[in-house]
């Protein structure tokens, strides 16, 4: 049995990422703020961010003679910069992937030859495990901050040009197809894999949750503590931030008392977490009470899958977000009916491309109806949550 959003469909923009972030539906200023350094206070407003972006892209373009569906890479805490590397490999036409800052010299090196990067940005204070990763790699690296170390240079100095570069345009199809993110994830089972997420994927998803939570807007200040190489933080922390035009404040890590200071200091009033920061800030008698919604997804999923609502019945996850379809299998590969237990499987245009460089497990991770299978237990109840 198939279950379809009980939410009306969408009309999902045909743009690509950068077109469709910086589109300005709030009718925001150039000169509004949107990203802070919570420990620093620098920032960039809209116009400043539009322009480096398109700068950066320019020195990809003359520096590394950097091609269409090329891949730079990320390996970082969360900086006020990231989103200028970001969505400026974006807008000269590149891929992005995004490491985990945590990552073992194997495991970057791994991530760097499998995604075929061939420029990486890291923090200074990482570039002792880049050196060692890249080894056997041609990658190019540069870094964060103003600081040259060891004859490794800041981006800024060799990317961000006098001049900007007008962004790659992708048509329908192309956005449809055109892998934009690679995110690394365990998937369901086995080794580390790179999930190709779309330009429509993205766009997709944005638009569900703008619709969904309709509250979001100029007027918001988010907490941009996630970790960025994480889809959820991807997302929520960067991608939401510009397409309703807000404000994020970015803090490389969590700590309750740098946190509440910045919720006072900001009057920030989103806070994008997951359950083990919610545990720690309702342990410490520093944090208040606060309400809290919740939703799920994968990186499979583009982040988000089911969204919390004001009306959700207890024990719910929440509603299936729209233009999306699930069904419940059993373990012999049964559909189920509601109430009963089984794998969740999705379908639906914010759906993963598929896994880089690996068929196999792209096969095995849908079926033949283009359902996703998620390798998690859910249920649908008999009001279709």
């Amino acid at each position: 049995m198939i279950f379809k959003s009980k939410l009306p469909d969408i009309k999902i923009s045909p743009e690509g990422i950068y077109q469709y972030m910086t589109s300005n539906p709030s009718g925001i200023s150039d000169d509004k703020i949107i990203y802070v350094d919570g420990l620093t206070d620098k920032s960039y407003t809209f116009g400043k961010f539009k322009s480096e972006s398109k700068k950066f892209a320019a020195g990809l373009l003359d520096e590394f003679k950097f091609k269409r569906g090329d891949v730079v890479a990320i390996f970082s805490p969360n900086q006020v910069d990231y989103p200028i590397v970001l969505m400026g490999t974006i807008v000269a036409g590149g891929k992005v992937t995004l490491v985990n800052p945590k990552c073992t010299p194997d495991q970057l090196s791994f991530q760097l030859t499998d995604s075929n990067a061939s420029v990486l940005v890291t923090h200074p204070d990482l570039l002792t495990v880049v050196v060692s990763a890249s080894i056997k790699t041609n990658v190019q690296i540069l870094l964060f901050g103003d600081r040259e170390i060891n004859g490794y240079k800041p981006y800024r100095s060799e990317l961000i040009k006098n001049y900007e570069i007008e962004p790659v345009v992708y048509a329908q199809e192309e956005a449809k197809t055109t892998t934009a993110y690679l995110c690394y994830s365990s998937g369901t089972t086995g080794k580390q894999k790179g999930v190709e997420i779309t330009h429509r994927n993205v766009v997709t998803n944005l638009a569900q949750i703008i619709n969904f939570e309709k509250d979001f807007g100029s007027h918001s200040i988010f907490m941009g503590v996630l970790p960025f190489y994480h889809i959820y933080a991807l997302l929520c922390g960067i991608h939401l931030t510009l397409i309703c035009g807000a404000t994020a404040i970015v803090l490389p890590d969590f700590d309750v008392e740098i946190f509440c200071r910045c919720i006072e200091k900001y009057k920030i009033n989103y806070i994008h977490v997951v359950p083990p920061i919610i545990l720690r800030l309702v342990k410490d008698p520093i944090a208040r009470k606060i309400p809290i919604k919740q939703a799920f997804g994968l990186t499979e999923t583009t982040f988000s899958l089911y969204s919390d609502s004001n009306n959700i019945v207890e024990g719910s996850c929440g509603m299936l977000l729209q233009n999306m379809e699930a069904k419940l299998i059993s373990d012999d590969g049964d559909d189920l009916e509601p109430n009963k237990p089984g794998e969740l499987c999705v379908r639906g245009p914010n759906i993963m491309k598929g896994y880089l460089n690996n068929k196999d497990a792209t096969d095995a991770t849908f079926d033949k109806d283009g359902f996703l299978h998620t390798g998690d237990i859910a249920y649908v109840n008999d009001q279709g949550l």
